[in-house]
């Protein structure tokens, strides 16, 4: 049974489900037919984060979009303590198991380096990549590694348990428009049993305590380099910004770049039809792009 019901006016779509091999249950969706696009979420959200894009593109393309175990409607086995590795390697059993081949992947926050890390243990599946305000390597700058600190610290831990804290600071601060009522609780349904909410900190706690698993996935980056990418870019986001696009723009010398003026960290909620425009005009000619740079 779901842990919590879905408002069906906000997200139509309709709920699978996969058991893996470690018994963690995975929800999904899966919506439309075509080339198939894969849609990682990162911290705190769920398949819920790319509901727009999924309306806006699923007339022409597979769009599937799983939660990690621990987020959504997705659970976690006895055990797991819901690291970036951990999430890593549950996506990659998920890939096989419906044996996607052709992907283009989109990433963003965590979805990053988790997706990176399934990408570069399965290369031959992925065609492509679209990279959203995210990273893959281990944290470098000092803003980064204090609010790692903090967020995933006792300050961190203590927000989430009194007040699902960690998703309301995420929420309010990584959109420029403002979500309503009805949006927010979607957010926060997954965490709404004080016991559901350590993945929430544990993430920011990652940022830090994940620096072998970004340093592999970091490593392996360059054998991806040959692979088209689209990179779109929230110009108000708190937590990534010019360096980490234009480290992108280098390792993936077929690029193109679309920055979005008006959104934040979280792009898929404040700029989800630029992103499908971007998409349907990258798609066609995604080998022939090289360092192709949009306003």
């Amino acid at each position: 049974m779901p842990a919590f019901s879905i408002d069906t006016e906000l997200f139509p779509y309709t709920s699978r489900y996969l058991t893996l091999s470690t018994g963690a249950r995975i929800h999904y969706v899966d919506e439309g037919e075509g080339p198939a696009v894969l849609l990682l979420h990162g911290n705190p959200t769920w398949a819920f984060l790319y509901r727009h894009l999924i309306a806006e593109l699923k007339g022409a393309f597979r769009l599937i979009a799983p939660d990690y175990p621990g987020f959504g409607l997705s659970t976690a086995q006895e055990g797991y303590t819901y690291t970036a590795a951990e999430h890593a390697a549950a996506m990659g059993e998920f890939i096989e198991r419906l044996d996607l081949r052709g992907v283009t992947l989109m990433m963003q926050d965590w979805g990053g380096p988790i997706g990176f890390a399934v990408a570069e243990c399965q290369p031959q599946r992925f065609e492509g990549f679209i990279i959203g305000n995210t990273w893959a390597w281990p944290l470098e700058r000092m803003g980064q590694k204090v609010f790692s600190t903090l967020m995933g610290g006792w300050p961190g831990r203590i927000g989430a348990w009194c007040c699902n804290g960690v998703v309301r600071f995420f929420l309010s601060q990584g959109v420029q428009n403002k979500l309503d009522d009805r949006q927010l609780a979607m957010y926060l349904a997954p965490f709404t049993a004080r016991a559901s909410r350590g993945p929430t900190h544990i993430f920011p706690a990652q940022l830090r305590g994940a620096g072998a698993f970004l340093g592999e996935v970091w490593a392996g980056l360059p054998s991806l380099g040959d692979k088209p990418a689209l990179i779109v870019w929230g110009l108000r986001d708190f937590a990534f910004q010019a360096p980490e696009r234009t480290r992108f723009e280098g390792l993936f010398p077929k690029h193109q770049t679309v920055l979005l003026e008006q959104a934040g960290h979280f792009i898929q909620e404040d700029a989800p039809s630029a992103i499908a425009v971007a998409f349907r005009q990258w798609y066609p000619k995604r080998h022939e792009t090289v360092g192709e740079h949009h306003d």
